[in-house]
């Protein structure tokens, strides 16, 4: 056993991460009779409430936020769509975690969790260990930017950046700038830069698909279930948008007759100057944008052998298949704002049942 167990500070669940998940997480434990500090702890890596919220660029103003549902017990209302939603947000979060007295510890990163002794886990972070019969996994992945590797990256003498680095469009004021995914925050980046831009060029690996209609609740539920059966299957998660494809609004019907979003298929290597394809065609380039996604943030839980071949963890409602004293939430189909909100509700049930000694398939 790792010989920091008998130093840990034992409490009945570890809560890992504060944002929507986590902090919906902590109320129903908190709403179920669980005391913070006593019962269950929540530790947040981040400096201040807010979770990947606080991180985002200043032009994602509220009112360009599609779907930000509540948090249970407490409604945002009456905010400002002018405001940047980093500060709304983070405000709504700072005021919720003080309104249900969750005692969020930050900034606390977690390095490792690891199989204790007595059936326990051993949670090791930054602020020392915690000794845990359950732990709801709630980290997201702002932190896990996914960039693509392609021949020629580390000749480019431009700048390459990630959407997690977007620092809103005034900064590429001027520049020709490729912009590179097919996903909401592509389209996104692309609409606020050609304003400013030189030149800009779209390109996906697979061509976007706009969704007509409204998204109603049943085509909502379709599009999740999908993303449950990767996570069922022990797959990677795949994001719901992937599935759902994008909404087909006026902003982006106006940038579609503009040419704004006219889409090139991947280029094939990384040249000096700008991006090459296989037929020799070239595009000048002072800027790649990487609109590229995010992975799930669990390098952590690593120790606990928890993939499968697949890459995935397969996980069973929001527990882990192979250990029922892990739960992620936000993982998989329950990584939108209201899922995320059930599927803390679940896991706190879930692990009540666990700590009773209920079976996980009674």
């Amino acid at each position: 056993m790792n010989n920091t167990g008998a130093q840990a500070r034992a409490v009945d669940v570890v809560v890992v991460g504060a944002g929507q998940a986590g902090l919906s997480s902590a109320y129903h434990l908190r709403r179920t009779g669980f005391e913070p500090e006593r019962d269950f702890v929540v530790l947040d890596h981040a400096p201040r409430p807010g979770g990947a919220w606080q991180f985002r660029w200043p032009s994602l103003t509220y009112g360009k936020v599609h779907g930000m549902h509540s948090l249970p017990g407490l409604e945002l209302e009456g905010a400002d769509p002018a405001r940047p939603s980093s500060e709304v947000i983070a405000e709504y979060f700072d005021t919720y975690e003080r309104t249900f007295d969750l005692r969020v510890r930050r900034p606390v990163e977690v390095t490792a969790v690891r199989d204790g002794t007595e059936g326990r886990l051993l949670v090791e972070t930054s602020d020392g260990t915690w000794s845990a019969r359950a732990l709801i996994n709630a980290t997201g992945t702002w932190d896990r930017p996914f960039w693509p590797r392609y021949p020629g990256q580390e000749t480019f003498r431009g700048r390459q950046l990630h959407t997690a680095q977007y620092p809103g469009p005034e900064e590429f004021a001027g520049h020709r700038v490729v912009v590179v995914g097919g996903g909401a925050s592509g389209t996104q980046h692309l609409m606020e830069i050609a304003p400013y831009a030189a030149a800009t060029t779209w390109v996906t690996r697979k061509p976007p698909v706009f969704r007509e209609g409204p998204f109603t609740e049943d085509f909502g539920r379709a599009a999740v279930a999908l993303v449950e059966e990767r996570v069922r299957q022990g797959l990677p998660p795949k994001s719901v948008v992937s599935v759902t494809g994008l909404p087909l609004n006026d902003a982006i019907r106006q940038a579609l007759a503009d040419g704004v979003l006219d889409r090139q298929p991947m280029f094939d290597r990384i040249v000096p100057d700008g991006v090459e394809w296989a037929d020799g065609h070239r595009v000048a380039a002072d800027v790649i944008l990487w609109a590229t996604g995010f992975r799930a943030a669990i390098d952590h839980l690593a120790p606990l052998r928890l993939r499968e071949p697949g890459g995935g963890i397969r996980v069973e409602g929001t527990r882990a298949a192979a250990d029922p004293r892990i739960h992620l939430v936000g993982y998989g189909p329950s990584a939108s704002t209201i899922g995320a909100n059930r599927a803390g509700r679940a896991a706190v049930r879930d692990i009540r049942r666990l700590l009773a000694g209920v079976p996980a398939d009674a």
